[in-house]
């Protein structure tokens, strides 16, 4: 299969996904999307490219994130430079979680996954856009984006997409009460997690792979993080468009994929 005709079946599978749980609040899984991990729970690394400013609302979403039984994250690493928040480059095998001006592109926060090629994810990260200050200027919004953009990382999706309150950061609403995970976002990874694979795709932080078993090449046993751009590409194709988010799916050299989850400021391109 072409490769801009494997792309298309994905984003024709996934758009009728998102039309199926789309506004479920019974399970709230990412397409199914999670990390490859051999026990439970998963000691992922997730490394430290904000700013003071965001550094609050940082170390809370990783500790009520860790509240989950299938996470066990630590910091394995910080720069917070302008350079490396600008461009905020993967690490395989962990996650990176940034915040910069990203200029007004339409977009409060964007996750983005790699999946390797059994459908994996490999590497991931988190992006706050300081271009749209004004919002920022609510704690509880800056609770709830940055909760919401590191869940996505770990395969979760939304609660609902129609601006209801289930009193999670999964959800889209303004309730002063949706600014962290709640016992249901719980109880999904514990579901999303609940087989074990045949290999990490994480790496544990210690310099020799740590507990890393992927396959040579692949997941956290890459050389290299895999090049991709700040925003979303304009070879990626659309596979959810909704009043609050879009969905983008682009294809990996190495057979992967790049998804790209994005939350859409209120008055950005797509959200009129």
């Amino acid at each position: 299969m072409t490769g801009r005709r494997r792309i298309v079946t994905l984003a024709i599978c996934l758009m009728a996904a998102v039309l199926f749980t789309g506004t479920a609040y019974a399970s709230h899984s990412w397409n199914g999307y999670h990390w490859a991990r051999t026990s439970n729970p998963m000691p992922l690394q997730v490394v430290d490219s904000v700013t003071p400013d965001w550094q609050f609302e940082f170390e809370t979403a990783l500790d009520e994130w860790n509240g989950s039984s299938a996470l066990n994250m630590s910091v394995t690493s910080a720069d917070d430079g302008a350079r490396t928040r600008k461009r905020c480059p993967m690490v395989p095998g962990q996650m990176r979680v940034c915040n910069a001006a990203y200029g007004n592109n339409g977009w409060l926060g964007l996750a983005t996954i790699g999946l390797d090629s059994n459908g994996h994810i490999d590497q991931g990260s988190s992006k706050m856009n300081d271009s749209y200050s004004s919002y920022w200027t609510d704690p509880n919004e800056k609770r709830h984006v940055m909760c919401q953009e590191t869940g996505h990382v770990f395969g979760l999706g939304h609660t609902s997409e129609d601006g209801s309150s289930q009193q999670t950061c999964m959800d889209y609403s303004s309730d002063p009460n949706s600014i962290s995970p709640n016992q249901h976002d719980y109880q999904e990874l514990a579901s999303i997690y609940s087989h074990l694979d045949s290999y990490n795709s994480y790496d544990d932080g210690s310099g020799s792979g740590g507990t890393c078993n992927a396959p040579p090449g692949k997941g956290c046993n890459k050389s290299g993080s895999l090049l991709h751009p700040v925003g979303v590409p304009s070879v990626a194709v659309p596979v959810h468009r909704g009043r609050f988010s879009e969905t983008w799916v682009q294809n990996r050299p190495d057979g992967g994929l790049w998804v790209y989850h994005v939350l859409l400021a209120v008055d950005g391109p797509g959200n009129n």
